[in-house]
């Protein structure tokens, strides 16, 4: 079984299957496939082979972006529920047609309007989504329409979606049809109780309906479970537009087909169903189809920090800004749309003739889910760099073993994403904050990347990665000098790629009890298919010396790696397949990492192995795809799509791959794609929404021809990048305990309501020197125990007024901290986090004053470790 949490140091993607904050759990719940869009719709339709079987997304991606601009609709219907943000919290898109003045519902289930038209199909291609309803005499469709085209890096970053209904006569008369459609402000704040303003822009025909938090606290939080609370919501369409209540907006909508005036902007709580709202009036449809649309997008204005530098969308690298954002998109939208629809076509036939149609169900799913966990961001040059979250594994940004799963998307359809995600790695490798001679294992807690925060960091080599990520860096490298046909980019690198080779060398083969990428399965020593990883690393590291003319390193290198291979087939032999562990007799485990023996031509194992491999997964599969190893009955399903890639053969790849598109079909867990799941019953195990599903599309690498035809149309200029920011000077002013033994105040059962407050009384307390924890695996001193569930802690201290208007936070909490100066609360801090810089808002910083001060806290432990410590810092540097 899985290890249980401990805190920050747990398994890290342990923690959201035992307390998953939110789940979808649609109403309505059915198991049998949704049927497809009839043919008489084709003109409008992306049907493509895919579309010949029926299939039914657990998750249905609507407007899919990033980490934090995503929605999904998880229901049969998709008028049955409210939509929702990939993490479950309600983010509402609502739209409503009135026929002949009748309203009925398309999307959502919004109060007041009863009926919904009949839902007859649903097609979901790589960057389109389409519904289709008929009914009161009218057929309507609605698609969205996410422009994620690989070889246009400006319109894949964009944060624009299209929405575009067409409606047309289906009995012969002709009928007065209105469009509703509206987003609720939730879509702009983490949590409903945060409060939100908008305003209006007219430009020309088009209005901009604009809302965003009213306090925008930008990147000032991190975390997993979290949504966006800065920048700004923005609607386009002809017309007027309507901001405010949405009973209003939609009471007069079913009344006159109308909207009501605006209400006053004044800030209100998104929890007060505000929304930006439309009507497109359609008059008359006839027989003749007749189509409008909007723009439905999203400003973030700033979307990571990178070792202290906030950056901006890539698509504002150039000085757009929102408003510009919103007309570059409607401006270009016939051109996206059909270079959409073409590029969907191609893509759905091309993946069918590889995989089939079941594959290529699978894969049209994954591609806006890979890419909408990522975010493309400019550096200082211009130059992209793309940051994946893991989203409910624990939040962790640019993390290595999240690329190497997700990278056959990125090596397929464009080399510069696949350099725009390595960049930050190797650039936070090869600076002297990262001293160990393995490759790290992330940059931070998205959407911060600040340094490691996973394992020992940088700091200590425990619970690190150490051959998982060496050899996955090597592997990605030599794929992308693969595609290019030669090692340029590796070049300048070459120091670290050096360090981590002669790692494996040394290290690889058996290596000793550690994590690998499946860290939720536990620590494991002689992992044999950890040694084929490296093996294979060691085979592409010497792949890269040949072609930058390093003959001697490929001679040496390749050498090796032949004969580890020899020796793991001998060593890693049980009968008719390959250990789990060398000195496991009688287990098994997916050996995914050996796919690229065939895919990069290293050809250090024969071929036999593949078979042999193959043929056993196929006798011990279950119903619901083949089990990761031995020791449960979960799978990883991209690693089953890399494993039924072992050999080349489509029958092996079809027995393997059909039972994935047999899971997301059957399963009752309505969630973004999970890759983590049960193979004896349709069960979720956790993971959700996550990036890693990009690697379905290592069968297209399997294709040279196919993958030289998309990749080599990447055309974008890329570099050079700038080099890695520098950090900010932090200078601490009250002390944190990595500093001095400073006495706090503090409870370990729940105190009386004021406890926060300056003049409370807290002479009964105890006192004990900062920090405050228990556990095996500490994040700082600990000086007092603590290891009750809840502690409650006070602390004076000194400021002087200069200190008091640039002082930020430092903290250091495992788990929830809840933080009060001079009694107001000013932040909750979710989850566990060793020691970040909180900047203070402008209301937080306005509690302090010169002289004496306090701070409480309470800190809430969920289980394993805890810790809580914190004091106050000067940050010199800039953000921005």
């Amino acid at each position: 079984m899985p290890l249980r949490p401990t805190g920050r140091r747990a398994l890290r993607r342990q923690p959201y299957y035992n307390r998953r904050p939110r789940r979808f759990e649609g109403p309505g719940i059915h198991n049998r496939p949704m049927p497809v869009v009839s043919s008489a719709l084709s003109c409008f339709s992306l049907l493509g082979p895919a579309a010949e079987a029926s299939f039914r997304p657990p998750a249905v991606p609507l407007i899919v972006h990033d980490p934090y601009f995503s929605v999904w609709s998880v229901t049969d219907q998709l008028s049955e529920g409210s939509t929702l943000h990939w993490t479950g919290a309600e983010h509402p898109v609502v739209s409503l047609a009135r026929i002949d003045g009748r309203a009925c519902r398309l999307m959502g289930n919004s109060a007041g309007v009863a009926d919904a038209l009949p839902q007859v199909g649903l097609v979901v291609t790589p960057t389109q989504t389409e519904y289709a309803f008929t009914g009161e005499g009218v057929s309507i469709t609605l698609k969205f329409t996410t422009p994620v085209l690989p070889d246009d890096i400006d319109a894949l970053s964009r944060p624009a979606t299209y929405l575009t209904w067409k409606v047309q006569s289906t009995d012969g008369d002709n009928h007065e049809v209105t469009i509703y459609f509206s987003a609720d402000a939730k879509l702009t704040v983490n949590e409903p109780s945060q409060e939100v303003a908008w305003n209006r822009e007219k430009l020309g025909d088009l209005s901009i309906l604009r809302i965003g938090s009213t306090d925008q606290p930008v990147l000032r939080r991190k975390g997993d479970d979290l949504r966006i609370d800065w920048g700004h919501l923005l609607v386009a369409a002809p017309g007027h537009g309507f901001i405010g209540a949405e009973d209003r907006a939609i009471a007069e909508f079913q009344a006159s087909g109308r909207l009501p005036s605006d209400e006053a902007p004044e800030a209100r709580p998104a929890s007060s169903h505000v929304v930006a709202a439309f009507t497109l009036p359609f008059h008359q449809v006839g027989a003749e189809p007749v189509a409008k649309h909007l723009v439905f997008a999203y400003d973030d204005e700033y979307s990571v920090q990178y070792m202290g530098k906030n950056l901006k969308p890539y698509w504002r690298r150039n000085g757009l800004d929102g408003l510009g954002l919103v007309i570059e998109a409607n401006d270009n939208y016939e051109s996206l749309c059909a270079r959409c629809d073409e590029f969907d076509r191609e893509l759905i036939a091309d993946l069918t003739r590889v995989g089939g149609a079941t594959y290529a169900n699978i894969a049209s799913l994954a591609y806006r889910q890979s890419l909408g966990a990522q975010k493309v961001v400019a550096d200082s040059n211009g130059q992209p760099l793309m940051f994946s979250k893991e989203n409910f594994s624990n939040g962790c940004m640019g993390t290595v073993d999240v690329l190497y799963p997700a990278s056959p998307l990125l090596l397929a359809f464009s080399p510069t994403l696949t350099k725009a995600s390595l960049v930050p790695i190797l650039d936070y490798a090869a600076s002297p904050r990262w001293k160990w001679p393995f490759a790290p294992h992330d940059l931070g807690t998205y959407p911060k990347a600040n340094g490691q925060v996973y394992g020992g960091g940088e700091r200590t080599e425990d619970d690190q990665m150490p051959v998982e990520e060496s050899g996955n860096m090597l592997l990605i490298l030599a794929a992308l000098a693969h595609v290019e046909g030669n090692a340029n980019f590796s070049a300048p690198y070459w120091p670290q790629l050096e360090k981590w080779a002669q790692y494996l060398a040394d290290k690889g083969f058996d290596p000793d009890r550690q994590l690998s990428t499946d860290d939720f399965a536990g620590h494991l020593a002689h992992n044999v298919n950890l040694s084929a990883k490296a093996i294979e690393a060691l085979g592409a590291y010497a792949y890269l010396a040949a072609r930058l003319g390093k003959e001697g390193e490929a001679t040496k290198y390749a050498a090796l790696a032949e004969s580890f291979a020899a020796r793991w087939v001998t060593e890693g032999a049980s009968g008719d397949h390959y250990k789990l562990a060398f000195d496991k007799p009688d287990t098994w485990s997916q050996k995914y990492n050996l796919v690229w023996d065939r895919l990069l031509g290293l050809n250090l194992f024969p071929e036999s192995i593949a078979q042999q491999e193959i043929a056993f997964y196929r006798r011990i599969q279950h119903p619901y795809g083949l089990p990761l190893d031995n020791r449960s009955d979960y799978t990883k399903l991209d690693w089953i799509v890399w494993a039924a890639t072992l050999t080349p053969d489509l029958d092996d790849f079809q027995a393997l791959v059909d039972p994935i598109g047999r899971f997301l079909n059957d399963t009752p867990d309505r969630v973004p794609m999970t890759d983590w799941y049960f193979t004896s019953e349709p069960r979720h195990r956790g993971f959700q929404a996550r990036s890693v599903v990009g690697g379905v599309f290592i069968k297209l690498l399997d294709d040279h021809a196919t993958w030289m035809k998309y990749a080599h149309r990447d055309r974008q200029p890329a570099g050079p990048w700038a080099s890695l920011p520098t950090p900010p000077t932090v200078t601490e002013i009250v002390p944190t305990a990595e500093v001095e033994a400073a006495p706090w105040s503090y409870s370990l059962s729940e105190p009386p309501t004021g406890w926060e407050q300056p003049d409370f009384d807290a002479s009964s307390w105890s006192v004990g020197a900062a920090g405050f924890g228990h556990g095996p695996s500490p994040q700082g001193p600990i000086r007092t125990a603590w290891s009750t569930p809840d502690i409650w802690v006070r602390r004076e201290f000194d400021l002087t007024a200069e200190e008091a208007e640039l002082v930020q936070l430092k903290i250091d909490h495992d788990d929830d901290a809840y933080v009060y100066l001079n009694g107001a609360f000013v932040v909750h801090l979710p989850g566990a986090e060793r020691y970040e810089v909180v900047e203070l808002s402008a209301a937080a910083r306005a509690a302090l004053t010169p002289g004496r001060n306090i701070i409480a806290i309470h800190c809430h432990d969920i289980g394993g470790d805890s810790y809580i410590d914190a004091g106050f810092v000067t940050v010199q540097g800039s953000k921005g």
